[in-house]
């Protein structure tokens, strides 16, 4: 008996001291990137985002990936878009500054309906979606659900179909029960998540190098927290189980747009999530020997790209109700 108390005892230890080490870093984290936006309150949680550009011109609304944060597009992306665009970055619901109120809502409809009460308070009718990765499938989910919300997709190394198995790198996000996805959070995850960090960031850029400069430049500092791993667990189990009925429905898309990949992506492949799109009436392009991360990694032809689609999208006619009775 007094072994077992012996062996409670210091395994209590050992996990405050994990969870101090955890509070630690988290402060840190905060530290480091510094809310730089505002928030605004939905249904289900708040939308963290950044603005810039001239509010009257064509509107882009960006969203990142798994385990991202807004960063990932104001690392270059967006002051180049921004030139000539009206440009939205936001923190996808639980990421970043971003809050979600329950795990269900990691699942792609619930996801996708709350960027969609997002626009909507923002005034934004119809908007190009630049979706990077997991973004990517959520952008595809709102231009389903409410595509009078979207003019155009550009999607840049999207999901768009069920995984044959979770990347190896994401791996142990792979849970299920709630209550160990908190205790792993707020113990193990994120001291682990420091000591890991140079062989996952390796993993997610291959075959490219990722740049010294991402985890204050490119948010990812703010990974280094119990809400950034709790999310992208709920993420990964709530993508995973929404995808499959999903990707059925993309007969029914409407809107156009096209997909750019690295041909080299060691996370999505590009002939499973970006050439079956052309049937739904999405170009395909491939940048040769790049990775996953193109839009840090090759920023100048991932704009490129958005202007390209950008410009061939078409504007919704402006209604009465946005003229005004007078003007009808």
């Amino acid at each position: 008996m007094t072994t077992i108390l012996i062996l409670i005892t210091v395994f209590a230890a050992f996990l405050i001291g994990m969870n101090l080490w955890t509070r630690r870093l988290t402060r840190e984290g905060h530290e480091t990137v510094p809310q730089m936006g505002k928030i605004l309150p939905i249904n289900g949680g708040a939308i963290h985002y950044v603005e810039k550009g001239d509010p009257q011109a064509q509107t882009i609304v960006m969203i990142h990936g798994l385990a991202g944060q807004l960063q990932h597009f104001t690392y270059a992306l967006m002051d180049d878009l921004a030139e000539d665009y009206h440009v939205i970055a936001l923190d996808r619901p639980g990421c970043g500054y971003s809050t979600r109120d329950t795990a269900d809502l990691a699942r792609l409809p619930e996801q996708a309906r709350m960027v969609d009460e997002f626009l909507e308070a923002k005034a934004v009718s119809s908007a190009v979606l630049v979706g990077h990765s997991l973004g990517g499938a959520v952008s595809l989910a709102l231009a389903l659900d409410n595509p009078r919300r979207v003019s155009a997709l550009a999607l840049l190394a999207p999901l768009t179909h069920k995984l044959d198995a979770t990347p190896a790198v994401f791996k142990p996000l792979e849970i299920r029960t709630e209550w160990l996805r908190n205790l792993i959070g707020h113990t193990l995850a994120v001291p682990l998540a420091a000591k890991m960090a140079p062989h996952t960031l390796g993993a997610v850029f291959d075959p490219e190098v990722p740049p010294e400069d991402f985890l204050d430049r490119a948010g990812g500092a703010l990974g280094l927290r119990p809400s950034a791993f709790i999310t992208a667990s709920q993420d990964v189990v709530g993508v995973d189980d929404s995808i499959g009925a999903q990707s059925a429905r993309y007969p029914e898309l409407r809107i156009p747009g096209g997909i750019l990949y690295g041909s080299q992506d060691a996370i999505l492949s590009p002939s499973q999530h970006g050439a079956p799109m052309t049937k739904f009436g999405l170009t395909d392009e491939e940048i040769e020997g790049l990775g996953h991360m193109i839009l840090i990694t090759k920023p100048d032809a991932c704009a490129a790209f958005i202007r390209k689609i950008a410009g061939a999208a078409e504007l919704p006619e402006v209604s009465a109700l946005e003229t005004g009775p007078e003007n009808a």
